[in-house]
C-alpha cells in the first residue's frame, strides 16, 4: 500500500486528501499555512489532524528507510533470501524489522558464539533432526569432544549444542512475536516498596500493586518508572511461562525421545534467559513509549488552553512576584506591556513593613490607575494574596486580582531575551513584569518560555525530551498562527513561530521596522532581508497591520486572495465590518459566488468570516478570566461549600481547581460528570471557570476535594 493508502485507512481520510497534503509537506509548505490556506486540497482538515498525519507519514517513511537499512546489511553478510526479503516486505513495525534483523546482526561473545567456535553447530543440527530417531545424545555428542577445542567430554558437547539452539529459538522473529503478544495479553505489572518508607509515601499505592499489562493506565506507568528510579519501589512485569513455552515447543520439539529433551531443555533455557527478559523490557518500553505519547498529548492539550486564555485587554496591571527573605517584586505596566514603575515591598516582615508596604501599593494603584493585579503563585504567594486583598478593600477604585501561574518566569528572567527586552532591570523585577504581562496576553508572554517548564502536564521532565519539544513547539506554533501577530509590536520570540520564519529573518523584521518606521503594509515584508517568496507566501496571511494603508492587512486574508475579497465586498456592497455582511452573505449562493470570483468554498467562507469582523481575536470569543477581590483560607473551607474556580490542570485522574485558597482542590475524573468519562479532558480544559462543591478537606496534608457533580 501506498503512504496516502495507508494514512487514509488510519485516520478514515480520503486518499486524495493524503496525497495533497504529503504534495504540499514536500513543496516545503508549513502546517499552519496548509491548514488555513489549502482548505479545498485536504476538505478543510484542521491543524491538529495534519500534524497526526505528518507524523504518520515520518514514521512510514523511516520505516522504509530501516527496512532497507536491514536489508543491505543482510544482503552484505550473503544471507538474503527470497523468504527474508519477503518478511521484511510484510513488516509492518520497526519491532518486527528487528525481530528479522536480529539473527543476522554481529553479536558480543555469547554463549551459542562460544560454542559456535568450538565447532559444535553441526551436533546442534543433528540434537534437532534426530528428534523423531532413536538416537541416543551421548553418540551423537561423541565425535566432537575436543579437549584442544575446550570440549572436555560429552556433557560439555551437549551444552555447547543446546546453547546454540537456545539462541537459535530466541532469534526466530515467529517465536518473538508470539511470545510478545502472549504476554501484553497475560502479562501483569507488579510493584513493591523497596525499602521501609513512610506510610504517606507518595508511592504508598504502588507498595503492594498488581496490574494487568493491557489495562495498566499511563499515568500509573509513569508513576511507576518515576518509584523504581528513586529507589523507593521494585518493579517487575510477570507472566505465566505455560502458554509461551508451549508455543515454544510446539515450533521445535518433535517427539518424546532423549534428543526431544535436550531440545526442550534448550527451548526452556531460552525462553528464561534470553526471550522472556528481553520481552519483558520490550513491553515495558512499549508501555513507557505509549504512557509517554498520551502525557505529550495531554500536556499539548493543557499547554494550547493556557496560551491561548482570553487577554485582558486595555488594563494597567501590577504584576507581584511574591517572596519571603527577599521581599515581594512590584512592577507596574502599561495596557501595552510597558513597565511604567517597580518597586521591592515586605508584607510578610512584621506590621511596620507591612503598613508601609500597603502605602506603596496603594500610591502605585491610585497613581497609574490599575485596574488589576496578577500574583505569582509561587513561595509566599498566599501571605501575598491575603496582604493584597486586603489592601484593595482600603483602595478608592475597583481593582480586581488574579493568582498567575509563575512556572518558567525565573528561566525567563535570567534568558538572554529578557536581558535584552529589559536591561535595566534585575532578574527579579523582570519576573513581576512577566507575571503581569501573563495575565494581559497569556500568549504573547509565554511564547518567551520553553514550553516544557510552562508546567501544565504531568511527568514532563520524564519525558523523550526531543519528542516532546516537537509536540508543544507543535502546539504554540498552532496557537500562535490561529491568533496572528502585530508586525508592528510583536517580539521576535513571538515571530518565530509565525509560519515561514526563520529566526534571522524575525531579527531582520525588527531590525528593518526600527530603523524604517512602523509597517505600513503587508507588502513591505518583501524588503525585509533574506525574506523570499517562499516565506513570504507562508507567512503574509498571520502577520497583521492594523491601521495600515490596506484594510485586509489587518485580517487573516491572505494575499493571494485579496483580489477575490475586494470582488466580494463589491458584489455585497459593503465594506469590512459592515454590520449588514453576514445577513447579505447568508442570502447570497455562496457556492455560484465561489465559481465565480474562482476560489474554493472554504477559503469564501473564511473570507466572509474576517471581513464581517477584521482584526478579530479567536480568544475574544471565550469566556473570560475569573478575577477576584477576596479570599478565602483553606480553614474557612466547609464541606458541601460552593465555589467557583478555574482549572489548572487537567491530568489523568482529574482535575486541579484553583478556588481562591492557596491549595488548589482536586476533582477526581469519577467526580467530573455524572455520566461515565474515559479522561477529564472529555469535559474540562486548563482555564475553564468551574462551580465545584467541597467534598473534604484535609488541613495537615493541605488536600481539597471537591465535585462538579449534584451541583444546582
Amino acid at each position: 500500500m501506498s503512504y496516502a493508502a495507508i494514512i487514509a485507512k488510519e485516520f478514515n481520510v480520503r486518499e486524495d486528501y493524503v496525497n495533497n497534503i504529503i504534495a504540499l509537506l514536500d513543496e516545503g509548505n508549513t502546517i499552519p499555512f496548509i491548514a488555513r490556506y489549502r482548505k479545498e486540497q485536504h476538505g478543510a482538515m484542521d491543524d491538529q489532524l495534519i500534524r497526526q498525519i505528518t507524523d504518520k507519514l515520518e514514521y512510514l517513511r523511516n520505516l522504509d528507510a530501516r527496512r532497507e537499512e536491514v536489508r543491505k546489511l543482510i544482503e552484505a553478510q550473503g544471507n538474503l533470501t527470497e523468504e527474508v526479503s519477503a518478511a521484511l516486505d510484510k513488516a509492518a513495525t520497526l519491532a518486527e524489522i528487528d525481530d528479522i534483523y536480529r539473527p543476522f546482526r554481529p553479536k558480543r561473545k555469547t554463549r551459542a558464539s562460544v560454542a559456535r567456535e568450538k565447532g559444535l553447530e553441526p551436533l546442534a543440527q543433528s540434537l534437532l533432526l534426530s528428534q523423531k530417531q532413536n538416537k541416543a545424545p551421548a553418540d551423537l555428542a561423541a565425535p566432537f569432544v575436543d579437549a584442544e577445542k575446550g570440549v572436555e567430554d560429552v556433557e560439555a558437547a551437549l551444552q555447547g549444542a543446546k546453547d546454540i539452539i537456545a539462541e537459535e529459538v530466541s532469534d526466530n522473529a515467529e517465536v518473538r512475536k508470539r511470545v510478545r503478544n502472549l504476554v501484553r495479553i497475560h502479562g501483569t505489572v507488579t510493584a513493591q516498596a523497596a525499602k521501609e518508607a513512610e506510610e504517606d509515601s507518595v508511592y504508598a499505592t504502588y507498595f503492594d500493586f498488581t496490574q494487568s499489562v493491557d489495562k495498566l493506565a499511563g499515568h500509573r506507568v509513569l508513576a511507576l518508572n518515576r518509584g523504581e528510579k528513586e529507589g523507593v519501589l521494585k518493579v517487575a512485569l510477570q507472566a505465566d511461562p505455560s502458554r509461551p513455552l508451549n508455543v515454544i515447543r510446539s515450533l521445535y520439539v518433535q517427539g518424546s525421545n532423549a534428543c526431544a529433551a535436550l531440545v526442550q531443555e534448550a527451548c526452556d533455557d531460552a525462553y528464561d534467559r534470553l526471550i522472556y527478559p528481553s520481552i519483558e523490557r520490550e513491553i515495558r518500553a512499549e508501555l513507557t513509549e505509549k504512557a509517554s505519547e498520551d502525557a505529550i498529548r495531554l500536556f499539548g492539550v493543557n499547554l494550547r488552553q493556557l496560551l491561548m486564555a482570553p487577554p485582558v485587554k486595555g488594563k494597567v496591571a501590577i504584576g507581584l512576584d511574591p517572596g519571603y527573605r527577599t521581599g515581594c517584586k512590584v512592577a507596574v505596566v502599561d495596557q501595552t506591556g510597558k513597565v511604567l514603575d517597580t518597586a521591592v515591598i515586605y508584607p510578610t516582615h512584621g506590621e511596620g513593613q507591612e503598613r508601609r508596604s500597603a502605602q506603596t501599593l496603594k500610591e502605585k494603584i491610585v497613581k497609574w490607575g490599575v485596574d488589576i493585579i496578577a500574583i505569582g503563585n509561587g513561595t509566599a504567594s498566599k501571605e501575598t494574596e491575603l496582604f493584597c486583598a486586603k489592601v484593595l478593600r482600603e483602595v478608592p477604585r475597583k481593582v480586581s486580582y488574579m493568582v498567575v501561574s509563575e512556572a518558567g518566569a525565573s528561566v525567563y528572567s535570567a534568558s538572554k531575551l529578557a536581558a535584552e527586552e529589559m536591561p535595566d532591570f534585575d532578574l527579579t523585577l523582570r519576573s513581576a513584569v512577566s507575571i503581569a504581562r501573563r495575565l494581559q496576553d497569556p500568549l504573547a508572554e509565554l511564547v518567551k518560555i520553553e514550553p516544557k517548564a510552562i508546567g501544565v502536564g504531568q511527568y514532563q521532565h520524564d519525558m523523550p525530551q526531543k519528542q516532546l519539544e516537537a509536540a508543544l513547539d507543535g502546539v504554540v506554533e498552532s496557537c500562535v498562527n490561529s491568533v496572528g501577530a502585530d508586525l508592528n509590536t510583536a517580539s521576535p520570540a513571538l515571530l518565530s513561530h509565525i509560519s515561514g520564519l526563520s529566526s534571522t529573518v524575525c531579527k531582520n523584521i525588527v531590525a528593518f521596522r526600527e530603523e524604517n518606521g512602523s509597517f505600513e503594509s503587508r507588502a513591505q515584508l518583501k524588503k525585509v532581508p533574506k525574506l523570499g517568496p517562499k516565506a513570504f507566501e507562508q507567512c503574509a496571511g498571520f502577520l497583521r497591520v492594523p491601521g495600515g494603508k490596506e484594510p485586509l492587512d489587518n485580517t487573516a486574508v491572505h494575499p493571494e486572495s485579496y483580489k477575490a475579497a475586494k470582488a466580494l465586498l463589491k458584489h455585497l456592497g459593503v465594506q469590512p465590518g459592515d454590520p449588514s455582511l453576514e445577513e447579505k452573505a447568508k442570502a447570497a449562493d455562496l457556492a455560484a459566488l465561489a465559481r465565480e470570483l474562482e476560489v474554493g468554498e472554504p477559503t469564501l467562507r473564511d473570507i466572509l468570516k474576517e471581513l464581517a469582523k477584521p482584526g478579530r481575536d479567536p480568544r475574544d470569543e471565550l469566556p473570560p478570566p475569573l478575577l477576584r477581590e477576596d479570599v478565602l483560607d483553606m480553614k474557612d473551607l466547609k464541606e458541601g461549600m460552593t465555589l467557583q474556580g478555574t482549572v489548572r490542570n487537567v491530568i489523568d485522574f482529574g482535575a486541579f481547581v484553583d478556588i481562591g485558597v492557596h491549595q488548589d482542590g482536586l476533582v477526581h475524573v469519577s467526580q467530573i460528570s455524572s455520566k461515565f468519562i474515559k479522561h477529564p479532558s472529555e469535559i474540562l480544559k486548563v482555564g475553564d471557570v468551574v462551580t465545584v462543591k467541597v467534598l473534604g478537606v484535609d488541613l495537615k496534608k493541605k488536600r481539597i476535594s471537591l465535585t462538579m457533580k449534584g451541583i444546582k
